[in-house]
């Protein structure tokens, strides 16, 4: 990259822009734009110079940050588009455009600057949108941008980020499981228009081939005194506000003269009744819900019951911990006309639970959209209970002061209460001072007792005799991940020595009821110690409340 000695700015306007005269530009600018914008005049300036700073020969991309008229100037004068990829649209607002060294990321940024405007009244009219487009003076504008060209702006030597560099492919290609189109897969379980982002009004996943009203078969519809001696179509809901909601009548029952004045202070003046529809394009509530039961429940999943109100309600089969494919379950979820409910994904659930439920929207689904939900799921199961064992348990507090008896330990028992909580032994407890070998040591020692788990407390802060992670790495633990986007608990560490999981707890356990520990430790012992990145995604619900009267789990903490 070229740039010159001194002030960046220019003093004059170029007499031309690119291969242009500055007239020739103008009319070429009509042309391509619609009309000759005096934001795109200005940035074909601002590109010209941009264009002057790169070496013959160079190949580069573009930047620009505003969405308004600049990125045309970089299309008629350079190869960069937005078709070809080579050309960035990030909309931060402002007047700026760059370019820069494919490889090295290297190059330079133009940009209007306002402390340079004052001898340019109608370019800061315009700019700050200080009158209304009908009463700005055009030609005056014109001819202001054309005596100013680029010495109002700035030019600087810029470098990209590493994360901005690199190819911008669609990457993995898939198809949508709700309309059946071709979309990166970067972009979730379905496509982007299927999750509400078309700009289509009423349309769904691009096209219009199904609307939301549910047109099912055509069924019979009597009032309630003609629904006597007649069969109720599907399960009828009784709700007693504050009280109760069940079915007050089930599908199949024969109505009775009794059950008119029933159904009638339910608000059902009119019955879906007769016999079940037998066109076999269309499923009832019931039986779908059966099919899509048994292909959302995994292990220890169990979806046995019977349909009632049209769904059907799956419980725990065991003890453990709820795992949920989000992804997938948003994917189902995506079908219009269906539907499946969990409790947050990492719930530790016990056997008998209700954990999920499924059903259809309308009385009778279509098998076609049926079809699209199971499809959805590629044959996988949305959720499962994982069993959590119960390992030995080795307790290791660090802390010179705790060691020497100066302050009295507390951390022994609050982590032995948390483990005990999920039926864990605790097979040894040791303090050791602020000593690398001797934690060290003390980790090796708990290993050749047995120690399935090991928990490590204190020392895992900021202070620089803080040696715990020293020691720990002495003892050779491996796939250290220290630090989690979890309040309290920022401190935490995750870790391993071959087959048994270390988790360095931080102080803040000595004050807080909750914290990171409560939710990292059900996931240790599910085999499911988190990645880095799985550990990332847990800042979002990651900050306790601090509530006076806990209520954890059932809070939002760490949801």
């Amino acid at each position: 990259m070229h740039m010159p000695e001194g002030s960046s700015a220019l003093s004059y306007a170029s007499p031309v822009i690119g291969p242009y005269t500055v007239d020739e530009f103008i009319e070429a600018a009509a042309r391509f734009h619609g009309y000759a914008a005096p934001g795109l005049i200005l940035g074909g300036f601002m590109v010209h110079e941009a264009r002057t700073r790169i070496f013959e020969g160079v190949l580069f991309d573009a930047i620009s940050e505003t969405a308004w008229c600049l990125p045309d100037a970089v299309q008629m004068l350079t190869p960069c588009t937005v078709g070809n990829g080579w050309l960035r649209i990030f909309n931060l607002g402002l007047y700026a455009v760059s370019l820069f060294d494919k490889r090295s990321g290297k190059g330079v940024r133009v940009a209007v600057e306002t402390d340079r405007l004052d001898p340019f009244p109608a370019i800061r009219e315009w700019l700050f949108k200080l009158k209304p487009k009908k009463e700005q003076d055009s030609d005056r504008l014109r001819e202001e941008i054309r005596a100013a060209g680029a010495s109002i702006c700035s030019v600087r030597e810029i470098a990209l980020r590493p994360e901005f560099m690199g190819g911008r492919g669609k990457g993995a290609i898939a198809a949508c499981p709700s309309c059946g189109q071709a979309y990166p897969s970067r972009d979730g379980s379905v496509c982007r228009s299927c999750r509400g982002e078309s700009p289509y009004a009423g349309w769904i996943g691009g096209h219009d081939r199904r609307e939301l009203s549910f047109e099912g078969p055509m069924l019979r519809v009597v009032t309630a005194e003609e629904a006597v001696g007649e069969k109720a179509l599907h399960d009828m809901t009784c709700i007693d506000p504050g009280t109760s909601k069940d079915a007050a009548f089930a599908r199949g029952q024969i109505l009775d003269v009794g059950d008119v004045c029933r159904l009638q202070r339910m608000g059902r003046f009119e019955v879906y009744v007769g016999e079940e529809v037998q066109d076999d394009s269309w499923v009832h509530e019931d039986d779908a819900a059966r099919v899509m039961a048994r292909a959302l429940a995994g292990e220890g999943i169990d979806c046995s019951g019977e349909p009632r109100e049209g769904k059907i309600t799956m419980t725990a089969a065991r003890d453990g911990l709820l795992c949920v494919d989000e992804a997938a379950l948003e994917g189902f979820n995506a079908v219009p006309g269906v539907m499946c409910a969990t409790r947050h994904a990492f719930s530790v659930v016990e056997k008998g639970l209700q954990v999920a439920a499924t059903r259809a929207i309308p009385l009778y689904l279509g098998r076609d959209v049926l079809a699209e939900a199971l499809q959805a799921l590629d044959g996988n199961p949305v959720m499962e209970i994982r069993p959590m064992r119960k390992p030995r348990v080795g307790i290791l507090v660090t802390g010179t002061e705790v060691f020497q008896g100066l302050v009295e330990d507390r951390f022994i028992p609050i982590i032995t209460a948390k483990v005990e909580a999920y039926g864990c032994p605790v097979a040894a407890a040791d303090i050791v001072p602020d000593d690398r070998g001797r934690i060290s040591a003390a980790v090796r020692d708990m290993l050749a007792r047995g120690v399935e788990l090991l928990i490590t407390t204190a020392g895992l802060s900021v202070d620089p005799g803080d040696v715990t992670r020293l020691g720990l790495s002495d003892a050779g633990v491996e796939n250290m991940r220290y630090g989690t986007p979890i309040l309290p608990g920022a401190m935490t560490l995750l870790a391993d020595i071959g087959d048994v999981d270390v988790i360095g707890v931080p102080a803040c356990a000595l004050f807080f009821k909750t914290t990171s520990l409560d939710i990292l430790l059900p996931r240790v012992l599910a085999g499911m110690s988190p990645s880095r990145r799985e550990l990332a995604r847990l800042g979002h619900g990651g900050m306790c409340m601090q509530c006076k009267r806990c209520t954890y789990p059932k809070c939002p903490f760490g949801k």
